[in-house]
């Protein structure tokens, strides 16, 4: 059976979507497929992984919209490559669609799928989807990337309403405006006519997994909580104060696109949330030596970590004796999720008050995170370090107490998830304050003096 087949990967998702749009509207009867990839879920050390299962969940949820329209949707559990191999042998496929990611081994998965399909003269198109822009949309004047995130901003917006369009008999920006797949599902290859294909999911057990008990946020947010976020946003024990979105943000189950029109009318600083996501997606384009864990400024490489493991676990297990920081890591390793203002200054800690590696701290978080997307964890981690792009000097240490004082002066947060605070049983500081800041002024002092 002749076809063109549409790849998901970050992108779950069957509405406004870039390249499963131009993929059913290429004329050709579309299949869609996912591929559970050994490479990264034979890495993955936790077989409870909660992403796993929401994948899973997902992927059925979308199986079944499929199959009520005659459809459905073939998923694999193997290694890529392997997996055209034997698409390529059941079906004459002309075209295959999927949209970018700019993730080191996606990119290098992607090239050996494209040299693979291209030895079978089959095209390969990808596009644009996850980000508003990406890659050189947005740039100074002589074409350069932007690398401080306040002006990438502002060329962001002025790009933003320099072509308009109409939706819903609204004037919007034109790169707001969705794609409308509904009006070409018709086009999906039906299911009766694909005789060879294998139409039931791997299973969590097959692929060595078992079902994660943490709970999912919801894609259906509350207008109030965006209208209201830029008041909010800070506070770690307000149940609606953030939008929780990250996940759907991560794996593509929402539109980057209509929940940026949506942030446009209600709430700028919400806006400019989203825009830090093309912000950290265009600086791993431009300068992939960050995804290979080099830091941005290269001088910070330099510095001369202390690693101490012991220290390392506590700050994990949230037994530091800070409790800004231990409610913190504790809520992570529950729920997979962390409060943003509570990832600046855990990993603030992690980094000045305990000088151990960035690049420690990151990879935890990658473990861990729900909506782990490796350009803005890195580009948040690089900016609490002090090496990354738009950071913070190396010399602005954030005082753990003070940040409690500020966003948590009744306890609430800490006393959420540190049951035992206030009690001989909670830890006490494994670091002096005073004297951790000294000493890692002393540290990043000596290792960036050389470029004075």
């Amino acid at each position: 059976m002749s076809l063109n087949i549409f790849w998901f990967r970050r992108d779950l998702r069957l509405n406004d979507n870039a390249a499963l749009y131009r993929a059913l509207k290429s004329g050709k009867s579309v299949l869609p497929i996912f591929i559970f990839d050994k490479n990264i879920l034979n890495k993955l050390e936790d077989r409870t992984d909660a992403r796993v299962t929401f994948l899973y969940d997902t992927l059925t949820e979308l199986k079944q919209e499929l199959e009520k329209i005659g459809s459905t949707l073939l998923v694999f559990y193997d290694e890529p490559t392997e997996v055209w191999r034997k698409l390529t042998t059941d079906f004459d496929i002309k075209t295959v669609f999927a949209n970018h990611d700019f993730e080191p081994y996606a990119l290098k998965r992607e090239a050996s799928v494209a040299a693979f399909l291209t030895s079978q003269h089959i095209d390969f198109h990808t596009f644009k989807d996850h980000v508003i822009f990406e890659k050189n949309e947005v740039t100074k004047d002589d074409g350069l990337p932007y690398t401080v995130f306040t002006p990438y901003s502002k060329k962001w917006k002025t790009k933003l309403m320099s072509k308009l369009s109409t939706h819903n008999d609204t004037t919007v920006s034109y790169y707001f405006k969705p794609y409308p797949t509904e009006k070409y599902f018709p086009n999906f290859a039906q299911k009766t006519s694909i005789t060879s294909a294998p139409f039931d999911m791997p299973s969590l057990e097959y692929m060595n997994f078992q079902r994660s008990t943490i709970p999912i946020p919801s894609k259906t947010v509350a207008r109030g909580i965006i209208k209201t976020y830029d008041t909010t946003r800070d506070f770690p024990a307000l149940k609606q104060g953030t939008s929780k979105l990250g996940i759907h943000f991560r794996f593509g189950t929402i539109s980057i696109r209509e929940k940026a029109l949506s942030a446009s009318h209600l709430n700028e600083t919400f806006l400019n949330e989203l825009i830090w996501r093309d912000f950290y997606a265009q600086i791993l384009h431009h300068f992939p030596h960050i995804g290979a864990g080099k830091a941005f400024r290269a001088e910070y490489d330099r510095i001369e970590w202390r690693d101490n493991e012991a220290d390392f676990e506590h700050w994990c297990a949230g037994t530091t004796g800070y409790p800004m920081v231990d409610a913190g890591m504790r809520e992570l390793n529950k729920t997979g999720h962390m409060h943003n203002r509570v990832r600046m200054i855990v990993s603030s800690f992690l980094t000045k008050h305990l000088l151990i590696d960035w690049r420690w701290g990151e990879a935890y978080f990658a473990q861990k995170l729900l909506d782990f997307d490796l350009a803005s964890n890195n580009g948040g981690w690089q900016w609490a370090a002090g090496s990354g792009t738009d950071a913070a000097p190396y010399f602005r240490i954030f005082n753990p107490e003070a940040q409690r004082e500020k966003f948590d002066k009744d306890y609430k947060y800490i006393k959420q998830w540190i049951p035992e605070f206030g009690t001989p049983a909670y830890p006490k500081p494994i670091v002096d304050h005073k004297l951790a800041r000294e000493r890692c002024l002393e540290t990043y002092g000596k290792a960036l003096k050389k470029d004075v």
